[in-house]
């Protein structure tokens, strides 16, 4: 068996790890390369394709794919190739027909539709090791396939059966899988699957850690076409198929993810990208597209005597590496506290005046970071105060996102104080003085931030 990292490949892997530790986002880096390289590669990732990216974005989608290679990662790639198809059965002068979204598929186009995605397949493979990297096409035969409705349908079939072997084979040498979407039928014969078909194949048998979708727009867009970062479907599932900007094709995509969320662990997520940015959505918070999870409900909690205070005095403590004081949840005059259901993150708000509330804590821990948990919450937290103050230590990391959240800030001493939802100045200058004037939260006074 050939293990392409050898010698060579392992000197390069060390390369280009060093290259992504020294990112601003090191930190967030390491932590996705040691959950990533901990894994069956198998089970890293599952990325869909589409013709289109292929016929557009094959450079950026091959360089992409052959770095993660060299990081000892081998995501298994899916692609179709609808353009592509359409055109070759054009030239071949065969009618495309298509019925209820399914492409009516003769044998005569069973067999240029299959040479038309080998040929892609066979394309993928050599600009990937033309970036350097290395990548297997893995045969029809993986694929057992029945027909859906071969009256209407011709040779259109859906997933029965998987033989993961080859797939594991190349994946445990640190080759890429390259799957197109073809099976066979239990008479040998080739058949056309739908893409996210087989995706859903797959994830169901290797249960991936993450899934990728690779389109034009590289996002779910919202209803002033802007990307949507994050969606917890526990929260956001409802209130986004009930909104009329979501069109058709993001409405069936939505409701793809969910099903395959639903049988993944809850760590488990989906990302809908662009080949550039596959490696910030992969190695970073942030991400650059939507990534999607099941996600936890949100609970908003009013009664204070209703909190657990030793998890969330944990999960506070664990996030700023401080211990509380001891009076902290005694002096504490509790508007809300807006949780998690399985406590991994939480804002707790004060009131202040004139209805106005104070984000007196805010707190991910590590394990949920990257989770789009802390968007969920703050989400919440923006939609529970329509005024809201809150204050930061000024070098603290997190400002960044704190000042791309506000309104306004103020420096007061070793305190930045932010707001929004309020352009009364002097309400705004009296509760700065009496927020950077508050009492330390932790028991460590010089190193307190909010």
């Amino acid at each position: 068996m050939t293990d392409y990292f050898d010698a060579e490949a392992k000197q390069t892997r060390q390369v280009v790890r060093q290259l992504l530790l020294g990112m601003s986002e090191g930190r967030e880096v390491r932590a996705y390369l040691q959950k990533f390289s901990e894994m069956d590669r198998a089970r890293f990732a599952i990325i869909k394709v589409g013709g289109a990216i292929l016929r557009d974005e094959m450079p950026a989608l091959a360089g992409a794919l052959a770095f993660l290679q060299k990081l000892g990662l081998a995501p298994i790639v899916v692609h179709g190739g609808g353009p592509q198809i359409d055109a070759a059965l054009d030239k071949a002068d065969i009618e495309t027909v298509r019925h209820d979204g399914l492409r009516v598929t003769t044998d005569n186009a069973m067999q240029t539709i299959a040479q038309t995605l080998r040929g892609l397949t066979l394309d993928m493979l050599h600009a990937i090791r033309a970036k350097g990297g290395h990548a297997t096409a893995i045969g029809s035969g993986v694929v057992q396939a029945t027909l859906v409705d071969p009256d209407k349908l011709g040779r259109v079939g859906a997933p029965a059966g998987l033989d993961l072997r080859s797939i594991h084979d190349a994946a445990d040498e640190g080759s890429i899988p390259v799957l197109t979407c073809i099976g066979e039928s239990n008479d040998g014969r080739l058949v056309n699957i739908n893409a996210d078909a087989l995706v859903a194949a797959l994830t169901k048998e290797l249960r991936p850690q993450k899934i990728i979708f690779l389109t034009g727009t590289g996002a779910i867009l919202d209803g002033q076409s802007a990307p949507i970062s994050f969606i917890h479907l526990a929260n956001d599932y409802d209130r986004l198929m009930g909104e009329d900007w979501l069109n058709g094709g993001m409405r069936l995509k939505l409701q793809q993810i969910k099903s395959l969320l639903s049988d993944l662990p809850l760590g488990a997520s989906v990302s809908i990208t662009r080949p550039a940015a596959l490696v910030k959505e992969l190695f970073t918070h942030g991400g650059s597209g939507t990534l999607v999870r099941l996600g936890e409900p949100i609970l908003t909690l009013t009664d204070k005597a209703a909190l657990d205070l030793h998890k969330l005095t944990t999960l506070i403590e664990g996030a700023f590496g401080r211990a509380l004081n001891g009076t902290f949840w005694t002096n504490l005059t509790l508007d809300s506290a807006i949780i998690s259901e399985q406590t991994r993150a939480a804002a707790v708000l004060s009131p202040l005046a004139k209805g106005a509330l104070y984000l007196d804590k805010f707190a991910v821990s590590e394990e949920a970071r990257g989770e789009g948990l802390g968007a969920a919450v703050w989400a919440e937290v923006i939609g529970a105060a329509p005024v809201l103050f809150w204050r930061s230590r000024a070098d603290n990391s997190f400002n960044a996102f704190y000042h791309a959240n506000a309104q306004g800030s103020a420096l007061v001493g070793a305190w930045r104080v932010f707001w929004r939802g309020t352009s009364d100045w002097a309400f705004i200058g009296q509760q700065v003085e009496t927020i950077a004037a508050l009492s330390p939260s932790f028991a460590d006074q010089k190193d307190d931030s909010a």
